[in-house]
């Protein structure tokens, strides 16, 4: 019942030290799955008990393996993640480690992002049962739930809150399994498994064990054991919220350390892939199921350096349920509805990373995916090869038109990317600027006659050429019509847009999408398209549509605005030449750079050896708490207490080290009998081991006359052992005396506590048996 208890408080340590991270998962599942890696682990460790000791760690480890592919079997299911069993393992183990720190809060509970957690608690369950159960070293014990519990903690960082019942339980789970320890060490009884303890009987007698501890003896261990406890616990209690007012209000996330999923280079700057879906318009990019008519999203640029709008996202992996959009600088107001739009989409030949869906993206079915919370794009690291099918259900949320009016810009650090204006600027592009801004009022006023300036005054072109850095965009606003300037596509107004915008101080950026109808339709080349959007504070980001209309009346720009010096047609150096986009092939992209392929991989090249490198750690920490212990049980043995004591650690010495060689003497030798099977030789004649004979004479004093034993006898018995074991380990092979002091079998075999024993009776007398011997002064 002991032993029970001891299982079920450290499962329950386990469960709830890896449950932490539990928080930062979606759902439940990922609880469940670490808890019953706990129980396993623990149940097969208690179950191990009566089997020799270096059975337990390979038993355990076939059985977490078979608990593994359960794991990945079933949360694959779960998750909606298809494909074969051994692919699904190849991946969550090459993926296990850094998945864990690029997905994306609330992470869903997968075969990559359980993997790492399943199985370091599995190791802990084994680890504790060794250590508490079988060795009794409770305090050691609590190192591997403690360090899981830490490693939740760090990996929840921020976004786990504080669970105050959770810590509370730990401590008493500790407190709990130091109890049961505490308890298990008041008597010496033989541990199923372990060596006989040394008898004291008479031919015919039976085996005879050491008896218990006098009742005062186990009442003042157990007063010790509930003192410490209760040390412990107020100790906890005390330097817990010390602890939490002294951690930082934000804690540190070890997300920011690792490197999400990038896009490559043909993802990085959709919008000069208009033109060439312009130049192909039926060419089909993928097929569409819609419940409403809507604009599908496909890109959302931010940052602009003077030549080239780049997307500027921070992908994160993410499971089926994307989380809500991170507010935009200045805050959002609650919209007045919210629409929701189902999507069904198959790639047919667009190519790319970059995943399609209306905005903003809720669920997502059928491919797993990287999420920007920031502007709710979404990509997959791993390319959309054609015949590529997934589901979308997004919200599209209506903003109250009645605030826009009134509201204004926000401004700060957090906005200046959406200002950056990329540099030297051309003097006619501010002067243009400038001359739009006259006579507009507030920020939506300025913005609403920049949509309308351009509407009016440009032609849309399916034919124009691609570019949309500022010498394509000066020659687009302000060169004559007969030099082909004032005509472009939707990449030039909406680009155009963005830049006036920025000067005339309007956070823009760029949205790359395609105008889809409702039902099901083959989205081609022609419907692709690009808007400006402006960001209002409490509002949020608003589309604006610089287009000419069906119904616009086109005005000449001589007619309202007349620039000086008319700016020259854009020469080949000035004009970088109109990229050959004719399609976008699903292959690998002969530019992606080094970090998307180590994304599209799925993981570094370096983490198999980081995680051979922490096995081993663990391997090297367990075997040396195993040599340390060992050596502080040997001291305790034969350097401390009385006489009499160090003369029985001297014998336990003897025991240890013949079962160390594989000599385990039977249980119904006596001392004597023992003495004479440990002295002959292991492998037939050859030189003899050292005698026992004066060992087995003291150890026959110390049982019945212990008040007779003094510093010699205990200096003789002491030096008799270590002389017998040292000699009987030059006779074994290399490979047992290299793992002789690495084994932690001693540590259970015999208990650490000599028990007084008491007088002999008649039937312990005879011929043979072991007698208190006459002091020898």
């Amino acid at each position: 019942m002991r032993r029970v208890i001891a299982a079920l408080c450290y499962a329950g340590l386990l469960a709830l030290g890896a449950g932490a991270a539990g928080r930062i998962y979606d759902g439940s599942l990922f609880a469940l799955l670490v808890a019953g890696a706990a129980v396993g682990s623990v149940g097969i460790g208690l179950l191990l008990l009566r089997s020799p000791q270096w059975t337990a760690a390979p038993v355990s480890v076939v059985a977490m393996l078979g608990y593994v592919v359960f794991t990945v079997w079933y949360s694959a299911g779960a998750s909606g993640v298809s494909g074969a069993l051994p692919a699904l393992l190849s991946e969550a183990v090459r993926n296990g480690g850094p998945q864990l720190l690029t997905a994306l809060i609330p992470v869903e509970a997968q075969p990559d992002t359980v993997l790492v957690p399943v199985v370091l608690v599995w190791i802990g369950g084994l680890i504790c049962v060794e250590l508490g159960v079988r060795a009794r070293r409770g305090p050691l014990a609590l190192i591997p739930p403690t360090a899981i519990y830490a490693g939740a903690l760090i990996m929840a960082g921020p976004h786990g809150g504080v669970e105050p019942w959770r810590a509370l339980a730990y401590v008493v789970l500790a407190a709990g399994a130091l109890a049961t320890a505490a308890s298990g060490r008041t008597v010496d009884r033989p541990v199923p498994g372990g060596p006989a303890p040394v008898t004291f009987g008479g031919p015919g007698a039976g085996p005879q064990p050491m008896p218990e501890l006098a009742a005062p003896g186990r009442l003042q261990l157990r007063v010790r054991a509930a003192a410490g406890i209760a040390v412990f616990v107020a100790l906890a209690a005390a330097l817990v919220p010390v602890l939490t007012v002294s951690l930082p209000d934000d804690p540190i996330d070890p997300r920011s350390a690792v490197a999400p999923p990038q896009s490559d280079l043909l993802d990085q700057d959709p919008l000069a892939r208009i033109s060439g879906w312009m130049a192909n318009p039926g060419e089909p990019l993928f097929d569409a199921t819609m419940s409403a008519a809507s604009k599908v999203e496909l890109a959302v640029l931010s940052d602009f350096d003077g030549a080239t709008w780049t997307i500027g996202a921070q992908y994160r992996d993410a499971g089926r349920q994307l989380p809500p959009l991170a507010p935009p600088p200045g805050g959002a107001a609650a919209p007045i509805s919210v629409s929701q739009v189902t999507e069904q989409f198959t790639v047919r030949d667009l190519g790319g990373s970059l995943v399609p869906a209306v905005s903003v993206p809720h669920d997502i079915d059928g491919i797993r995916v990287a999420y920007d919370e920031g502007s709710g794009t979404l990509l997959r690291p791993n390319g959309l090869p054609p015949g590529t099918s997934y589901s979308v259900t997004s919200e599209v949320p209506r903003s109250n038109p009645n605030v826009l009016p009134m509201a204004t810009v926000p401004s700060g650090p957090d906005v200046a990317r959406y200002l950056d204006t990329g540099g030297d600027v051309p003097a006619p592009m501010q002067k243009l600027a400038q001359s739009i801004e006259q006579g507009s009022g507030g920020a939506y006023q300025r913005a609403y006659a920049l949509q309308q300036f351009i509407a009016e005054h440009y032609t849309f072109a399916p034919d124009a050429p691609s570019g949309h850095n500022y010498a394509n965009l000066q020659f687009f606003l302000l060169a004559p019509v007969e030099q082909g300037g004032q005509r472009g596509t939707s990449e030039q107004f909406a680009a155009s847009y963005a830049a006036l915008g920025r000067l005339m101080g309007l956070p823009t950026r760029v949205v790359v999408g395609f105008n889809v109808p409702a039902g099901h339709s083959t989205v081609v080349g022609k419907d692709a398209t690009a808007w400006p959007e402006v960001l209002f504070s409490g509002v949020g980001w608003v589309p604006f549509d610089p287009m000419p209309g069906n119904g616009t009346q086109h005005r000449s720009l001589e007619q309202d605005y007349k620039p000086t010096p008319t700016p020259p047609a854009p020469s080949d150096s000035a004009t970088p030449p109109v990229p050959k986009l004719p399609s976008f092939s699903a292959s690998p992209h002969p530019s992606r750079s080094a970090a998307a392929q180590s994304a599209a991989g799925g993981l570094p090249p370096w983490t198999p050896w980081v995680v051979v490198g922490v096995v081993v750690l663990l391997v090297l920490f367990t075997e040396l708490g195993v040599v340390l212990t060992r050596r502080s049980q040997r001291h305790a043995r034969l350097s401390r207490g009385a006489p009499s004591d160090r003369v029985r650690g001297a014998w336990l010495e003897v025991l240890d080290a013949l079962r160390l060689a594989g000599r385990r003497p039977p249980g119904h030798l006596t001392a004597t009998e023992v003495a004479q099977w440990a002295a002959r030789p292991p492998d037939g004649p050859g030189a003899a081991l050292p005698s026992l004979d004066v060992l087995v004479e003291l150890a026959n004093l110390v049982a019945f006359a212990p008040e007779f034993a003094d510093e010699r006898d205990a200096a003789t018995a002491v030096s008799g052992a270590v002389a017998y074991v040292r000699g009987l380990r030059r006779t074994q092979p290399l490979w047992r005396r290299v793992l002789w002091d690495l084994r932690p079998g001693p540590l259970r075999w015999t208990n650490a506590s000599f028990p007084e024993p008491a007088a002999p009776s008649a039937a312990q007398t005879g011929p043979g048996t072991l007698r208190p011997a006459a002091p020898r002064r």
